[in-house]
């Protein structure tokens, strides 16, 4: 068995899906192994990762105002709001989904579905740096 570690930063635009997947493809291809797992982490708390569909934008867009109905920012009965109406909401978000994802590699490949790819998905409303980490173990 052998482990990869890698690290890079994604520039969000604010809320929404940020498409990540070709980044985990290209580097996952230049470590030369053929079978494992690729755990791919997330360094925040106001900001997610998922696995979605890759084909639809609307899926995409649905998801995002689907949890902006079910999470309002600025709810009066929110006590955290150090950095403004949509810090506790992408806090809850966040707690909803994920920051953690782990995907197969078989045959030098990642398992993931024909219509699948791997999002970050930025919780707040301003631009921000995420940190990614990327742990790849196998053969």
């Amino acid at each position: 068995m052998q482990q990869r570690t890698h690290e890079f930063t994604v520039a969000t635009r604010g809320r929404g899906l940020h498409n990540i997947n070709a980044t985990l493809v290209d580097w996952v291809e230049r470590q030369g192994l053929t079978t494992g797992l690729l755990t791919v982490f997330l360094r925040h708390t106001s900001a997610s990762l998922i696995i979605q569909e890759n084909a639809d934008p609307d899926v995409l867009r649905d998801l995002d105002a689907y949890l902006t109905r079910l999470v309002p920012d600025g709810d009066p009965l929110y006590r955290h709001d150090a950095e403004g109406p949509d810090d506790m909401p992408a806090h809850i978000r966040a707690a909803l989904t994920q920051t953690q994802i782990a995907i197969p590699l078989v045959a030098g490949r990642l398992r993931l579905g024909t219509w699948q790819d791997v999002y970050l998905f930025e919780h707040r409303t301003a631009p921000h740096r995420r940190q990614i980490v990327l742990h790849l173990l196998g053969e």
